[in-house]
Formats: C-alpha cells, structure tokens, sequence
C-alpha cells in the first residue's frame, strides 16, 4: 500500500441509466485515479426511507452518515493524484455540509429520458424522484451560483465518439486524458456497489463504450407523462453543453445574428411569452401541416405602433377570407402585441411579425374540420432596423415566377404560404439583387417578392394596381403622401420597360419603409442616385411615423 496523501476529488453528478458505470469504470483505468461508486447511497435511503431489495445489507455494511462520509470517505487522503466519485444526483439531499459542493471538481453527465426509461423499471418504478433530472439541474444551479460552472456531457456523445468526449471532458476538467480509458475488462469489478447485481448485468458484459442501438426501445404509454414532465430538465442541461468542447460540435456552425440583442427575446406564442428558444408551434399546428396561418408586419416608432388598427383589419378580413374560427378578439391581440413589446423593453427601431394560425389540428391532415383548439397567436418581436439601404438604393431583377392570379390563390388575403413569392426571391438571390419583380399573367408588373412598388415619370407617380399584389398598408400610406405632396398619382397597368426607363423608383413595406431603386435588370435607374421626388416623399414618411401610431401602455410620454 503506498502512502496516504491529500487526493483531488473529481464529481461526477447524474441520473440512474445514464452510462454512469461505464463512465466510472473508464476512470478507474487510469493510472492516477482511484474510484467510489455512489458513496452517498446508504446515507440517501437512511434519510428517505426508500425500499430496496439490498437496502438492509447496504445499511449494515456500509457508512450511512452523509456528512461523516463527505469527510472521511470523499475528501479523505488517498494513495493517488485524484478521486473519481460517482454521484446519483437524487441521493444529494438535505442535510450535507456544503463541503460536498464547494471543494472538487465537479461535471454532469446527462442522458435524454426517452433513452433511460424503457429499462428503468427493472429494480424500482420510475419516479420523477427517481429519475432525478430535476435534481440535476438543482446541481448545476447550485454549483454556478458557486462560481463553480461544471462541464456538461451528453451520454450520446459518449457512445457517438468515446475518445472525443472524453478527451473534452478531460479537457474541461483540467486533466491529462489517457488511452487506457477506452477499454476495460468485462464482468464485476471491485469498486462495485453492493447493488451491482441488480443493476449493472448489461455493463458487466461491456468493454468500452458501445455505440447507441440504431432504433430505440418501445416507450411504455404508462411512461409518457414521465416523458413529458423530465423533458424539459435534460433540454435545459443539453443546452449548457460546452459547444467549445470536442464533444459538443454542432453539426453546422452557429450563425451569428444580424442584430446580436435578437439572441435574448421573450416571444409570444399561444397564450404566453417564452424565451426565444422555447418559441415554438407545434407539429399538428396547421402553419406546420400546410403554411395555413395569417400574418402582419408592425412597427414601433417612438413608443407608438404605426397603423395598428390598419394592419389588425387585415389580419381579420384574411382570417375570415380563409374561414378561421375561434379567432381571438382585437383587444386580446392588441393585449398580446403590447405585453411582448413591454416584456423586451422594445419601444423603438422594433419589427413585429404578428402570426395567426388556424390553430393545432386534432390529427394530421389538411381539413380544417380537425382544428379543434382555436387559432394560434405569434408575437415576434425583434429589435430590427430597415432591412434596406435606404440612403444609397437597391437593386432588383425580374423573376421568371409569376404573381398569383386570384383565379388561383388571391393575394389579397395575407396568408402564410408564401412559395409563390419565396421562388421568386431564390432567383433574386441567384442574381445577387436585392429583391426580385414579379410580372402578372399578362406580363405587367405586380410587386416584388416583398414589396410594393412605383416609379416617377416627368414627375408622376405611378403604381400597379393592386389586382394581382398585396394592397400593403405601407403602400396606401405612402400613396396618401404622394397626394399631400400634391404630386399627381397614377393607379394602373405598368409595363416592366416602364419601370427600365423610369426616372425614379422606389418600393414600399412595413420591413424596409420606403426603398429607393437605382438598378433593374442592369438598367441604371435615372442617373443611378436617389430621386428628389423619392427622397420628398422618404421625408413625408419619416415625419408621419414620429406623429401616428398607437401608444404602448407604460411607455413614459414627454
């Protein structure tokens, strides 16, 4: 026996089923590490009371006083460099000194509940107790609020590549990693618990970590709510893995955001605000099963939501052109708008895309008759500046896909399929432009993939008609200026050379305000600068929304 020396003591804190052995055998093959396995047990069914077929030989062989064992048994002097003890994280319960979390080195191993509990039932019912995915996140909090932040593992990541992981791992916690981690020889081991029979069978029979079964196990329906009420413990643990890690490299790169304040939003969805994460719809939603929602694009300017009640009339008519029911009232959407903006602290330089969906279907399927829950609300704030270059102008191309016609999908009604529009903006996009024009049945120009359009000609205003675009809101805005400027305004067919040969340009919409154009299909628009007409009208605009809009309760008024 060597002699005795102060040991560095490394805690491996995780729920039953969660490759834990397997983890603590690959420590014990290291040449400077020695391992416990569960040390605090006896001392979690004194306290708890909990039954277990080896409870009476476990109470009698073994330490049972959790503060006495954190002492004497963990921080206890050793004969080798460091201490690897497996911890189960429902056996950290009241009444340990706070030793146990304050000194070591600390990590979390998780495991996605839908891969633990099939085969959890072998020795005790499942629990959400026994599981103890709550108590793993009561851990980590627990520990960051120490400023000691533990690494975080997923299993999966352990059987998809084991020296990755563990080299990560090692990595986190400071350590030289070693081969010899990989492999060890099957059946029992010494450092086993008195209750390696009834748990450890199927990893007695290993030697490494072996890759996941292709096809999981048959979820018990009896198990479902258990699912659903660990679910969120292990995504919250999934989402503080350390993407730095070797382990943990997403399979593309994270994107950076154009507005980097976007990355911590509350949205609303439903009936509550959620983290930006946490937004989502479901899959019965019928804007999953078949893009059936309705939709509008809001500004904030100043405190002030700029024609609010324009934009919710035609969220309602579109709703009821597409025969929605259980719609929600205005009020309620304008309660919802109006708490998210509050909510983010957004009163200014702010877009919202206000969503209405026909709502989650009892069953996949196209017909509305299966949407039984009423519509679904989308308030999806974000702090979002003109998505143009109003200054300088864009440019646009002429797209091969046509507008819809009303004899097929009305554009009048401003619904959520938008694969009409979004092929058109692909071949923009292919053409390096800005935005895409989009042509009618007969060849006449409609609108671009996003936006209303106009032109200037000798001093007139001109604009298509609006039977086969969207009569944006932006657009009547911007044609009752036209007419205050007392410019003469011109509502009609418009042929694409037109708008080649015009003197001015420019488009209109919630996102970009109002756009200049100084290029189409490489024809230089004017003299390739923005318009003084263009830039008159810009103005008008710019002083409106400082004055109109609708006031957001508890912004502070000058």
């Amino acid at each position: 026996m060597g002699e005795k020396q102060e040991i560095e003591v490394i805690h491996s804190w995780s729920a039953p089923r969660s490759l834990s052995t397997c983890l603590m055998y690959s420590f014990a093959q290291r040449d400077d590490t020695e391992v416990l396995d569960e040390p605090l047990y006896a001392n979690f069914l004194r306290v708890t009371g909990l039954e277990r077929p080896y409870r009476d030989e476990l109470l009698s062989k073994t330490a049972s006083d959790g503060n006495k064992i954190v002492k004497e048994v963990i921080f206890g002097p050793g004969e080798k460099k460091y201490r690897f003890c497996k911890h189960i994280a429902k056996q950290h319960v009241p009444g340990l000194t706070n030793d146990l979390m304050k000194k070591g080195k600390h990590f979390i191993l998780i495991r996605n509940p839908l891969d633990i509990l099939p085969s959890f039932d072998k020795v005790v019912p499942p629990s959400i107790l026994e599981l103890g995915l709550a108590n793993l996140v009561t851990i980590y909090s627990e520990l960051s609020e120490l400023g000691n932040l533990p690494p975080v593992i997923d299993a999966a990541d352990l059987q998809q590549d084991p020296e990755a992981a563990l080299r990560g791992l090692c990595d986190d916690l400071d350590i030289p990693f070693q081969e010899a981690m990989l492999k060890w020889e099957a059946g029992p081991k010494p450092m086993d618990g008195i209750w390696a029979p009834w748990w450890y069978k199927s990893v007695h029979k290993s030697t490494g970590f072996a890759s996941a079964k292709t096809y999981p196990l048959p979820l018990p329906s009896s198990l479902y709510d258990l699912l659903e009420q660990n679910l969120p413990f292990y995504n919250m643990l999934r989402r503080q893995a350390r993407r730095t890690s070797a382990y943990s490299k997403p399979s593309l790169p994270i994107p950076s955001l154009p507005v980097r304040a976007n990355e911590k939003i509350l949205v609303w969805v439903g009936d509550e605000i959620v983290p930006r994460d946490s937004a989502k719809v479901s899959v019965f939603d019928s804007v999953v099963q078949g893009g059936d929602a309705v939709w509008e694009g809001l500004r904030i300017y100043s405190g002030k939501v700029f024609k609010l009640n324009e934009h919710l009339d035609r969220l309602f008519d579109s709703a009821k052109a597409l025969a929605f029911k259980n719609v929600p009232t205005r009020e309620e959407v304008k309660e919802a708008i109006f708490k998210t903006l509050i909510s983010n602290g957004m009163f200014d330089n702010t877009h919202v895309r206000l969503t209405l969906t026909r709502g989650k279907k009892v069953t996949s399927g196209m017909s509305p008759a299966l949407n039984l829950y009423g519509c679904t609300l989308i308030v999806l704030a974000e702090w979002k500046p003109p998505v143009y270059d109003n200054l300088s102008g864009i440019t646009l191309v002429t797209a091969t896909t046509r507008r819809n016609s009303p004899n097929n999908l009305d554009s009048k009604i401003h619904h959520n399929n938008l694969l009409n529009n979004i092929l058109a903006k692909v071949e923009g996009n292919f053409a390096k432009a800005d935005d895409a024009i989009m042509l009618d049945k007969d060849g006449y120009v409609s609108e671009t993939n996003a936006t209303n359009i106009f032109l200037v000609k000798k001093g007139s205003v001109l604009t298509p008609h609006a039977d086969y675009c969207l009569p944006g809101i932006t657009r009547a805005t911007v044609m009752e200026l036209v007419v205050k400027e007392n410019l003469v305004l011109e509502e009609r067919r418009i042929s694409l050379s037109e708008f080649h040969t015009a003197d001015e340009v420019w488009t209109t919409g919630t996102m970009g305000e109002l756009s200049p154009v100084v290029l189409i299909d490489g024809r230089v628009i004017g003299n390739g600068e923005v318009g003084p007409v263009t830039r008159r009208v810009q103005n008008a605009y710019k002083k409106m929304t400082a004055e109109l809009g609708e006031p957001i309760p508890t912004y502070p008024r000058t």
